[in-house]
């Protein structure tokens, strides 16, 4: 028969259990959660088996708390000059409406949720984020039209192509603890592939403009 001793012994040690069992869960999720990201972005470097849709510009996309149309993108490019080496860039342009239904809170976009894919094996590029107005990182109220906007990518200066895809990535919202079904507080995160937008860049001599 168990002393007094171990029967208390026990119960603390379930309950350390217990307590500890929760959080190994919680990290397990997020572990699985983070692996399906990173399977997903790297689907990007392949349209084989891709499995977010593939649009055409001009496309609207509605992913997490934002909604885009993308219109058109350039190839920016600036020519050496007797001080400063030649640089391009790659801009894209499109309309941008805060559709936040769950918090309703004005919020300007990442520049980790407009990636340029590259392809060919290559790592994709996070954008700078939204240039509305001319201010970069413009706030952008829910409820309001969408404003005009840009975003812009870091590419080689020789940098040319046909064809460029631009890969959007969306919140979700919900909680830590979705995958397993319990009830804490949800809010966004844990972004994920929602679609990639193909556009014909059209190639800008910028040479002598402001930067």
């Amino acid at each position: 028969m168990e002393s007094l001793d171990d029967v208390i012994d026990a119960m603390i040690a379930d309950r350390v259990i217990h307590r500890h069992r929760r959080k190994w869960l919680i990290a397990i999720a997020l572990v699985v959660v983070l692996a399906l990201v990173i399977l997903a972005v790297g689907g990007w470097k392949q349209k084989v088996g891709r499995t977010v849709p593939t649009l055409t510009a001009p496309a609207t996309v509605e992913s997490g708390k934002w909604e885009y149309n993308v219109t058109k993108a350039e190839i920016r490019v600036r020519k050496a000059g007797e001080y400063t080496e030649a640089e391009a860039e790659l801009r894209v342009y499109f309309d941008l409406k805060n559709i936040d239904e769950e918090e309703k809170k004005s919020d300007s976009l990442q520049g980790k949720f407009m990636v340029f894919v590259p392809g060919g094996g290559q790592e994709h590029v996070q954008s700078n984020g939204n240039t509305c107005r001319g201010e970069l990182n413009w706030v952008l109220v829910y409820g309001l039209p969408p404003e005009s906007c840009f975003t812009n990518f870091k590419v080689p200066a020789d940098f040319t192509s046909d064809l460029v895809e631009i890969g959007i990535l969306g919140e979700r919202y919900e909680s830590d603890e979705a995958v397993l079904g319990a009830n804490d507080e949800p809010y966004w995160h844990n972004e994920r592939p929602d679609a990639v937008v193909q556009l014909k860049p059209e190639v800008v001599d910028v040479t002598g403009e402001d930067r």
